[in-house]
């Protein structure tokens, strides 16, 4: 083997590991609302968990990453340490695709069935139907292109691999060095150090049978310990994004370790004893990519079995590693491991905007209540909750801008400007609801008494205000842009009852039926409630808006005052509910 040899070896390694972070970044980006989906079903159950494992594995190509996901998960609290074990097992099955998918790279014969079953045959077409796609397609169509070309990419350093290491196969020592790796502790280190280093058990498996394949050095005995190993190393990801997480996430990370090396410990002493009693034909055989596949699988799957009765001495065993601290652990609002994978990260954005929104609803409502019945506890609630809404703006403003950077799908970018957009107004409500309570004790400590007039006037604009707040938040979080476009009208309605309450205040005062005191009082409350309604519309506006790929939002507002139907209808509807007696 020259020097030469050592070149081409290192670009096929360099293609290879390329090719399969693009296919595994644009599938997960071309499957991100399908990924949501499946991530949405978590459940406590651990053989869904192993489904929900295996289903997101197979999408993103990569165990690792699956883990990574899993241990953010399970340190922004939305996922519990059990759910997480089913899930690991299940990445772990879920990883062994790829292999299969090279393993096809064996397959020869003269018919032409067989000769198109091969990728090594296919994937040039693959590669250029996807560079077609990438330059000219648009949306979905441009991240199947990458997909396309991510496999083509992958599948020519897997060749210039082979040819590489070709020449190998007349090598004595080459032969030797994988009579020594024949020691199953030798063999697991050496699998589990090239996988660590290169943090892909998919991508170590498949380097292995490149070599395989090439050399015909490999045999079944020697293989199989290096698989075990290669199980073992990609743990290192995630005790690596383990660092600094809190107790449970760190684990999670245990559980994934504990499981590949217990797994392997059971499987190696399994199979040995059984070689020894029946003496399987296939141990010293020589091992090609189509055996290392089924290796690889039937590990995971053996391994799974075993222990997927016993998860929760698996929790067990990760809690005694990782005890209990004598301080309770804050969990983390938004966990910077799930920007790996944006569309789930997105998804996390999302939630915690709408969890953004609800609390500014509950903080206004509880306000509201104050200005007709004093209660201090519920005023230091209400100033909790604003002070929370600060925590969340920051929080999910600094996500946001370091998932914009991340490839996304043209949908996933659309939540991230629409979040951008409207967590201001939702942080400017809460506000409001602590100048609600100022303006509620000021009522309460000069003892200030509505006439019934006046608070029925303003029972009718209360209600409308709680209407708007309440059909904006529902439809932002359900992302309901047809339940947004009912705003606006509202919002007129609104600032209408704003000047009609005014109007019959002045003719209250006029009339010596209403005091002074008040109209200091009603100014600021209707100054507040405008500027709620104010927000709502804006919430509305910019969902809207940025579903069509633009923003401005007074030529929005003009467009539907100026004789849209709609707008006309649903006014007027508003405007017959919410009237004074």
């Amino acid at each position: 083997m020259s020097i030469f040899n050592l070149f081409t070896l290192l670009g096929g390694l360099a293609m290879f590991l390329y090719g399969m972070d693009v296919m595994g970044k644009s599938l997960e980006q071309t499957a991100g609302s399908r990924l949501r989906g499946i991530l949405g079903k978590m459940t406590a159950s651990p053989l869904r968990g192993l489904l929900l494992g295996l289903g997101v594995t197979a999408v993103i190509q990569s165990s690792s990453a699956t883990t990574v996901m899993v241990v953010g998960f399970v340190n922004s609290g939305l996922m519990q340490l059990q759910q997480a074990v089913g899930v690991i097992m299940g990445a772990n099955i879920g990883t062994t695709v790829t292999a299969w998918l090279l393993s096809l790279t064996g397959l020869s014969g003269e018919s032409f069935l067989i000769q198109m079953l091969s990728p090594n045959a296919w994937s040039p077409l693959l590669g250029f139907v996807g560079i077609a796609l990438y330059m000219f397609g648009r949306g979905r169509k441009k991240g199947v292109g990458q997909i396309f070309l991510g496999f083509a990419i992958l599948m020519a350093g897997m060749q210039l691999m082979s040819g590489a290491t070709a020449p190998l196969a007349d090598a004595p020592w080459f032969a030797q060095l994988f009579l020594a790796f024949r020691n199953p502790v030798l063999g697991v280190l050496v699998g589990a150090v090239l996988t660590g280093i290169i943090q892909s058990s998919s991508a170590s498996v498949g380097i292995l049978q490149a070599l395989a394949s090439s050399t015909g050095a490999v045999s079944c005995a020697a293989a199989m310990p290096i698989i075990m190993g290669q199980n073992i190393g990609t743990c290192v990801t995630a005790l690596l994004s383990a660092a600094g997480a809190n107790k449970n996430a760190r684990r999670t990370a245990m559980i994934h370790l504990y499981f590949n090396i217990i797994g392997t410990v059971v499987f190696l002493s399994g199979f040995y004893a059984l070689n020894a009693v029946f003496h399987f034909p296939f141990y010293n055989a020589q091992a090609n990519a189509f055996n290392i596949a089924v290796i690889h699988t039937v590990f995971n799957v053996v391994t799974t079995a075993v222990l997927l009765p016993f998860s929760k001495g698996l929790v067990r065993l990760a809690e005694l590693t990782v005890p209990d601290g004598k301080q309770p652990e804050q969990v983390s609002l938004l966990d910077e491991r799930l920007l790996t994978t944006p569309a789930v990260a997105v998804e996390r954005a999302r939630l915690v905007g709408g969890d953004m929104a609800e609390i500014c609803r509950t903080a206004l409502l509880q306000a509201m209540s104050t200005t007709r019945r004093w209660d201090a506890g519920l005023v230091d609630e209400v100033t909790r909750k604003e002070s929370a809404e600060d925590h969340y703006e920051d929080a999910l403003g600094s996500y946001l801008v370091q998932l914009s950077g991340r490839a996304l799908s043209a949908a996933d970018n659309r939540t991230i400007n629409t979040l951008l957009h409207t967590i201001n107004d939702f942080e400017r409500i809460s506000d409001h609801a602590v100048n609600l309570t100022e303006t509620a004790r000021e009522i309460h400590d000069k003892e200030i008494r509505f006439s019934a007039a006046a608070l029925d006037d303003l029972a009718v604009l209360e209600a409308a205000v709680q209407d708007i707040l309440n059909r904006t938040v529902d439809a932002f979080q359900t992302q309901d842009r047809y339940a947004a476009g009912k705003i606006e009208p509202l919002e007129q309605v609104v600032d209408d009852l704003v000047r009609e309450v005014k109007a019959r205040h002045i003719a209250r005062l006029q009339a010596g039926s209403c005091s002074i005191e008040y109209g200091f009082v009603l100014a600021d409350l209707l100054n507040i409630y405008e500027r709620v309604a104010d927000h709502c519309s804006n919430i509305a506006v910019a969902m809207i808006e940025v579903a069509e790929d633009k923003f401005d939002t007074h030529e929005y507002l003009n467009r539907l005052k100026a004789g849209d139907s709609k707008f006309e209808q649903r006014y007027e509807r508003y405007h017959g509910q919410y009237t004074f007696g």
